[in-house]
């Protein structure tokens, strides 16, 4: 089976855990603030939280901006349900704003047009959730224009995108952003073999979000209610969670921040090759943005013909193409039907959710592996 993602590890990445390992803390010690420091001058952002998963990052960073009950989050109905559960968990209501059809993700136009009319009924939303589908920026110039002047909070969620550039600057200095997240997870451009990361530039946030990372307890005193009792003393001020990264987690993601530069560039690379070799194929390739350059977590080709897009997707998988779908549009899961979404909704996404296919691309994808892709892609079309 040729993985349609899969993470990259070297002698490197196992001695830096190792050297973990051996030393005396596994858990919160050195290593997790210096992978914090090291990713936010990546990035070009002044602030940076760690935690054990990007859902974590998503569900602190709507806390930290007070998203709460009565609220309102817009997010993409093409993203992982991570991009939109994060406003549920903090008792939110969700709605979803339809994709741009080259870029997959949240189309411009018809958000200045839904926020247009929710600024005319009186409910518009407290947060926005840009996502970057794909590793590709979405129009965060736009996008953050229209929020500003509606007094909206921005979140991008970059899950996919550590490592790719927008209007020639990195993702996640949030220029256009209060908070940017990352992924980590084992298909991402880094790993860390579980793990995620908020950024900021905005101290306070970062301060909150620290906190709400553990237990919402802090040794500031200048934030306690009451007088310290000693130097052993700290006070739970907030309702927080348990969402800490570990040494061990942070050891590895350092060692593999210094090949992200390589990372990206080989998956540019390969998705170069991609755009030649199926150009001729009834299928629509990814639209590459000119202001920005993509870090490409994912190369998703979308069929002419939906009626052939359960047939080719199996006939893939029977020649050992690990392809996948990203993603079933969030909108119409059970639990987001239940609150009132329904097939129609938001039908340039549902279309998307007809014809996709997410064909392999990683770092590691061999020139030989990527012709057997093209090859079962050709055959499976025929």
């Amino acid at each position: 089976m040729i993985p349609y993602g899969r993470q990259i590890i070297n002698d490197d990445d196992i001695a830096a855990v190792a050297a973990v390992l051996r030393s005396d803390f596994l858990t919160q010690g050195p290593v997790v603030p210096r992978f914090e420091d090291a990713v936010a001058d990546r990035v070009g952002a002044q602030h940076a939280v760690a935690v054990n998963s990007a859902t974590s990052a998503l569900h602190i960073a709507c806390l930290a901006l007070d998203l709460g009950p009565g609220d309102l989050l817009w997010t993409s109905p093409i993203t992982f349900v991570a991009s939109a559960n994060c406003g549920r968990y903090c008792g939110a209501d969700v709605d979803f704003v339809d994709i741009d059809p080259g870029t997959f993700n949240i189309c411009a136009d018809a958000l200045e047009a839904k926020i247009n009319q929710a600024a005319s009924d009186g409910r518009l939303p407290k947060v926005i959730v840009a996502v970057h589908m794909c590793g590709q920026s979405p129009d965060m110039l736009r996008i953050s224009e229209l929020a500003r002047r509606h007094g909206i909070r921005l979140i991008e969620d970059a899950s996919h995108s550590i490592g790719a550039d927008y209007r020639n600057a990195p993702v996640g200095n949030c220029a256009y952003s209060d908070i940017t997240v990352f992924s980590f997870h084992p298909v991402k451009i880094i790993t860390t073999a579980e793990g995620g990361m908020a950024l900021t530039n905005n101290a306070d946030l970062a301060a909150r979000m620290q906190r709400l990372r553990s237990h919402g307890i802090t040794r500031d005193e200048n934030l306690m209610t009451h007088a310290s009792d000693g130097p052993w003393y700290y006070q739970q001020i907030e309702l927080g969670w348990n969402y800490r990264m570990t040494e061990l987690h942070a050891a590895l993601g350092l060692s593999q921040l210094g090949r992200l530069d390589d990372f990206v560039t080989r998956r540019n690379a390969l998705a170069d090759r991609y755009d030649a070799l199926l150009a001729d194929l009834p299928l629509n390739l990814p639209k590459r943005l000119i202001d920005a350059r993509a870090s490409f977590h994912l190369y998703v080709v979308r069929l002419h013909d939906e009626a052939r897009h359960r047939s080719v997707f199996e006939a893939l998988r029977s020649d050992g193409i690990g392809v996948n779908l990203h993603y079933i549009p969030v909108h119409l899961q059970p639990y987001y039907r239940d609150l009132g979404f329904a097939d129609g909704d938001f039908p340039v996404s549902e279309d998307y959710y007809k014809r996709a296919v997410s064909i392999p691309l990683h770092a590691g994808l061999s020139e030989a592996e990527q012709d057997t892709v093209v090859a079962c892609l050709k055959r499976a079309l025929a």
